[in-house]
């Protein structure tokens, strides 16, 4: 692959369908079609929500719990799930469940 900055918008397309493909490989997600109003749109729901349910429970571990005062010292894999909730602003969304003082903290800490 080339890593052209022009082309950024076609690399960021073939990693969302190669993540997409290995999701459905694994049988986490299943692929669907859906029209939207004149647009034909291939879509991805979850097969059930077990996965979705552990992964937020090990999010909000990872940020409460388990939380090192220095980042480096953190799981890189952690580290990359929470940088890439919180760019996708779905973060807020894993952290509903907790109480206002949980939710707080943890907002602190990816902040």
């Amino acid at each position: 692959e080339c890593w052209n900055p022009l082309k950024l918008k076609y690399q960021l397309r073939n990693v969302r369908e190669r993540l997409a493909k290995n999701l459905v490989d694994k049988g986490i997600c299943s692929t669907e079609k859906q029209n939207f109003f004149l647009f034909d749109m291939t879509t991805h729901p979850l097969n059930d929500n077990v996965h979705k349910v552990k992964l937020i429970k090990k999010l909000q571990d990872s940020v409460l719990s388990r939380w090192p005062n220095d980042p480096r010292r953190m799981d890189r894999r952690i580290l990359a799930l929470i940088y890439l909730a919180h760019a996708s602003d779905v973060l807020e969304n894993a952290f509903t469940s907790l109480s206002d003082e949980d939710y707080e903290v943890a907002m602190k800490h990816v902040r």
